[in-house]
């Protein structure tokens, strides 16, 4: 029996993005380790049915869609899965409406997306969702952060996906309230991909690891730019090297143009008094590993704290807003590391959180071990929920 799962997946112009395969990656995992088949909504169906060995469809059509277009989309797809209407041949949805009719359910994988800055992936999950419920399946949405910018009818419509579903789980205590606000229930843990791969990592940590997203609320970019590169010296002489820039967000291609977090990357290098190197954007798997032999790391992008926390590496979580400050305060929370400095005190409380670290590595190591076992329990529970949801028990 196979499971719908849509996550944001799909290498589209040669740019990948690691925190939303790696999310994917683990659900597929989860399910296919119960026995249960995995297609997934892509992007690019050709290129993540190599990457995962699975079968794919192309995405339901609502990008570049306006909210009025959205909703009429929306409704012509519910209608075509409730057999009141057909969808023209050549429809990007009429992959996902066949695989439906084969399906025992829909699985929304962990993400961050639903947000009103984000419409396009609240109609489409909600949009499936109903599909779903139109032919009678079971809906399962995991490991979310809600909003937490939400127009009233965007938490409208996230809460009514949360209502319809058979099981919903959330990241973080601030996403549990959101919902609870909504009087719904969700199950809250750590993220989806926490355990990819050797959630212990490596015995032997040296260095540095640098994973930035441009997203600075609207900050002056060569300031805070400026800034990072003053932290990431002043951090390189507390720690040691060597000091590895690695883009969570960048093109596969290793002669390519940086683009995304690899040009930040650059421009931060250039700042830097001390030397540096970059490691290459490759898949979920390496990219776990190395945020997971460091003897520090320093984001502002999620999933490298999510991949780090649970092996117990000092990690400093950078914050641009109140959406960035959920993610890595729940993502290191759990963990019982949460230390974060927002994107104003780079050069200010930044320097001392990183002092903070190298001293107390020996705590957070021990402490990330103490929590590792009921959290893997739960996570274990979580998924063998799942597959039971989708296997009719």
């Amino acid at each position: 029996m196979s499971v719908i799962v849509i996550g944001d997946i799909g290498v589209v112009d040669g740019m990948m993005h690691i925190g939303d395969e790696a999310m994917f990656e683990a659900a597929a995992t989860e399910l296919a380790g119960r026995g249960l088949e995995v297609v997934g909504v892509s992007s690019a169906p050709e290129e993540s049915a190599e990457r995962y060995g699975i079968g794919t469809v192309s995405r339901l059509g609502f990008a570049g869609l306006d909210r009025a277009a959205a909703a009429a989309r929306s409704a012509l797809l519910v209608d075509a899965a409730s057999g009141r209407a057909t969808l023209a041949t050549d429809d990007a949805a009429t992959g996902v409406l066949a695989a439906l009719r084969d399906a025992s359910g829909v699985l929304v994988a962990g993400g961050g997306n639903l947000a009103s800055r984000w419409p396009v992936h609240i109609h489409e999950r909600g949009t499936l969702a109903a599909m779903a419920r139109a032919l009678d399946l079971p809906v399962v949405v995991s490991g979310q952060t809600l909003g937490p910018d939400l127009i009233e009818t965007d938490a409208a419509a996230v809460a009514t996906l949360l209502r319809g579903a058979a099981r919903a789980a959330v990241r973080e205590s601030a996403s549990a309230a959101l919902a609870a606000s909504w009087d719904v229930g969700v199950r809250s843990g750590v993220d989806d991909a926490s355990f990819l791969g050797d959630a212990a990592g490596s015995s032997e940590r040296s260095g540095i690891v640098v994973s930035l997203s441009g997203w600075f609320d609207h900050r002056p970019p060569a300031a805070v730019e400026a800034s990072l590169a003053r932290l990431i010296d002043r951090a390189a002489v507390v720690v040691g090297g060597p000091v590895r820039f690695h883009a969570h967000f960048g093109p596969l291609e290793q002669a390519a143009e940086p683009r995304g977090d690899a040009a930040l990357h650059e421009r931060i290098r250039a700042r830097l008094a001390v030397e540096s190197e970059v490691v290459p954007t490759g898949d979920s798997q390496h990219s776990a590993a190395l945020a997971r032999s460091t003897a520090l790391l320093i984001t502002s992008r999620y999933h490298p704290a999510v991949f780090a926390a649970p092996a117990g590496v000092p990690t400093l979580g950078l914050v641009a807003d109140a959406y960035t400050g959920i993610k890595l305060g729940g993502a290191l929370g759990h963990w019982g590391s949460p230390q974060t400095a927002t994107l104003d005190e780079l050069d200010t409380a930044a320097p001392l959180v990183v002092e903070e670290l190298d001293a107390a590595r020996s705590r957070i190591l021990d402490e990330a071990a103490a929590r590792r076992p009921a959290h893997f329990a739960d996570y274990t529970a979580w998924w063998d929920d799942v597959a039971a949801v989708f296997a009719g028990r």
